[in-house]
């Protein structure tokens, strides 16, 4: 199906409305390797239409500039060479103005593009492109967030945060779940990015699952227990990457000289909110915290059985909340969409009789199959419209500086 030039408007004003009142000193550094600046983010995106929609179908197009291409390619290697990821931080040219001109450039053309008949392959490439945006406005809030978290200053993203309660959430409830050969994947009509099927049937025995995340005040007590020195609960790999990066708490986590707990948001650095899920954890410290917990992480056929007929309601990026909300206090599962990406213990692979597409486009999750995990649900820098239950997404073990936190299962 193609977008409409209103749905194609709704997802780039989005995109722009995250960095409003920031300036090219905020949107031009890198803070690490892993992370990329506010300004590449948004020439990238315009880059994907550019590239795989004008250029290849459009009629009479003219690219903004022909050095674009090989400055804001992320990893299209069909598509040729590309400017190192470890340096994009040291292009202070093209300015955030030529950037944002380059988008009037793609948006106008765009409009002319989508207001002629579009042919469904085409439109499916739009498609995809919206979302592909909607995943870099989360990378956009997340990197900027860790580049102002190494500013002595802690300054904030945004001016403000929603005010988090203080009232204590109650012990989880565990809800049960029946076993038995489960259809997983996405079928039916609705856009899903090519690593969500092919729909297939997985056996699963009966599991209970936590009716809410493990939350900050909890992890508290799993830091203060010891957990960060203790080898016998983490995996080879974890405790190594402990060791070396000398972790004692998550991302973000900070102690004033009072004792008291604080941490680093988009809104600046602000108290702890103890009630609100634990956030910025990598998949190492999530299965560590759950072996200490007595449980397990879920598999991500469990999550997705869990979620499968819930709505997706949560703590999203279009609320503006910019930090998780507090764990609901309701016997039933809640926050399974949004406010903190669920790791989960499944690796992330091709589901059986997955195949790559032809061409740069095949690129986009096959290639990244191996020695990553899969995570579920969102958080609250994720667009609402993006997500949906056979949603899979995936980082490397070590990396923590997503909203990334877990929810505990355990057999039944």
């Amino acid at each position: 199906m193609t977008p409409s030039i209103d749905a194609y408007r709704h997802v780039r004003d989005a995109t722009l409305r995250l960095v409003d009142g920031l300036g090219d000193a905020d949107m031009t550094p890198q803070s690490a390797e892993f992370a990329s600046p506010a300004k590449w983010h948004l020439a990238h995106t315009t880059w994907f239409f550019e590239q795989f929609v004008l250029a290849a179908h459009g009629t009479g197009y003219r690219r903004f500039d022909e050095r674009f291409g090989f400055l804001f390619n992320s990893y299209y290697n069909a598509v040729g060479a590309r400017h190192e990821r470890p340096r994009r931080g040291l292009l202070t040219r093209p300015t955030l103005q030529d950037v944002l001109a380059y988008r009037a450039h793609v948006d106008h053309a765009m409009a002319d593009f989508l207001g002629a008949r579009v042919p469904s392959e085409v439109g499916d490439l739009v498609e995809l492109g919206l979302h592909h945006e909607q995943q870099h406005q989360e990378l956009i809030l997340t990197d900027l967030l860790h580049l102002f978290a190494q500013n002595p200053l802690r300054p904030g993203v945004r001016a403000t945060l929603p005010a988090v309660p203080t009232d204590a959430s109650p012990a989880p409830a565990w809800i049960e779940f029946e076993g038995g050969n489960i259809e997983v994947g996405h079928g039916g009509l609705g856009f899903a990015f090519d690593n969500e099927g092919p729909r297939h049937v997985v056996a699963l025995r009966s599991f209970r699952l936590a009716s809410r995340p493990v939350t900050n005040r909890e992890w508290l007590a799993f830091v203060e227990a010891g957990g960060y020195a203790d080898p016998q609960l983490w995996l080879s790999d974890g405790w190594d990457t402990v060791q070396a990066q000398r972790w004692q708490a998550p991302l973000y986590w900070e102690t004033a000289d009072d004792g008291t707990r604080l941490q680093m948001t988009l809104g600046g650095l602000l108290p702890l909110a103890l009630d609100a899920p634990v956030s910025h954890v990598s998949f190492f410290e999530a299965d560590a915290y759950a072996r200490w917990a007595g449980k397990r992480l879920p598999t991500e056929f469990e999550w997705e059985l869990a979620a499968r007929d819930l709505p997706i309601e949560g703590g999203f990026v279009e609320q503006g909340a910019g930090r998780p909300r507090p764990a609901s206090s309701g016997s039933g599962l809640s926050q399974m969409f949004g406010d903190v990406w669920e790791w989960t213990a499944s690796p992330y692979v091709a589901y059986p009789g997955f195949r790559t597409a032809p061409g740069a486009v095949g690129e986009y999750n096959g290639k990244f199959m191996n020695g990553q995990y899969v995570l579920r649900g969102g958080s609250c820098a994720s667009p609402r419209s993006h997500l949906r239950a056979t949603y899979r997404n995936f980082f490397q073990p070590g990396q923590r500086w997503q909203f990334s936190g877990l929810r505990l299962a355990e057999d039944a």
